[in-house]
């Protein structure tokens, strides 16, 4: 078996500094690092480029993978900006990620908040990206992205459950086993594998004091959810490449219908049975999604 299978991902680190303020992207290295990059894939609101691990990992026999930490989260140090309005830091930060790439256009792709922040970037970024793929993107029916950036809608973020259940999260535990019997099979990570939990505790907590504290704040997993004055819509007629998304059938964010009007170069799959959390309860479909894009 290759080499690059079976040796852990490097951890690089590209720095940043834009509007958004200065400091890290950390970013995980699949593949012979001798080959140009062939993927970039980027993690839910929440989680970590490791939470993939285990997907991304077999691909690397062939590809080279890129998977960063996206700001606040794992272990990526760029600052937490107070206001926003929508993912456009995300979208600037990826944006930098692939300025840093020598090499052809890679394919760019994501889950959920990845995936909706890979377009942002994409139509900014024409010219590094080949084609998306998206997993369960977040993209909001037309009229409500239009609705979303109203400036009423400022007072709404304190109602939505997203936001809410992330404030009440638990932030602290005392270990790393403790932390893992309060995620294993509950939540967000019913069905997940205990190799991808751990994977995703691997990076989503650090050290702090006399125990471990999410190095994804609740209080920026919320605002993640809340700051939606971003447009995918635009972004997915922007970019001018092939997107490809993959949404579940069961509770999607994708409101993307098959065939959508004005944009020919988007195609939608439903995932039979899929949640939003179908890569990690099928890894099956999503590792070949990728690697068919890729190859």
């Amino acid at each position: 078996m290759d080499a690059a299978r079976l040796s852990p991902p490097r951890r690089l680190t590209v720095p940043i500094d834009n509007r958004w303020g200065a400091g890290d992207l950390s970013v995980l290295d699949f593949g012979d690092p001798k080959r140009p990059v062939d993927l970039v894939f980027c993690h839910a609101n929440g989680f970590n480029a490791q939470a993939y691990r285990s997907i991304l990992a077999p691909l690397a026999s062939s590809l080279r993978i890129l998977a960063p930490d996206l700001r606040g989260h794992g272990a990526t140090t760029l600052p937490l900006p107070a206001k926003r309005k929508g993912w456009q830091d995300h979208r600037d930060d990826l944006v930098a990620l692939l300025d840093s790439i020598d090499g052809p256009p890679v394919v760019l792709a994501g889950h959920s908040m990845g995936a909706t922040s890979a377009l942002l970037a994409t139509a900014e970024r024409p010219e590094k990206v080949s084609q998306v793929v998206a997993f369960d993107p977040v993209i909001w029916k037309r009229w409500a992205v239009a609705a979303l950036k109203l400036p009423l809608i400022d007072r709404l973020p304190g109602h939505i459950p997203l936001v809410k259940g992330a404030l009440r999260r638990r932030a602290r535990f005392d270990s790393r086993e403790q932390a893992l019997a309060a995620y294993r099979n509950r939540g967000a990570f019913r069905g997940w594998s205990d190799v991808m939990v751990v994977d995703y505790l691997g990076s989503g907590l650090k050290a702090e004091g006399d125990g471990f504290v999410l190095t994804c704040p609740p209080t920026w997993e919320a605002s993640n959810y809340a700051a939606q004055g971003h447009d995918p819509w635009k972004a997915m007629r922007d970019a001018g490449r092939p997107v490809r998304i993959l949404k579940a059938e069961n509770g999607s964010t994708c409101a993307v219908e098959p065939s959508p009007r004005g944009l020919p170069l988007v195609t939608v799959e439903t995932v039979a049975e899929g949640t939003h959390f179908f890569p990690m309860l099928r890894p099956d479909i999503a590792r070949d999604a990728l690697f068919d894009a890729a190859v």
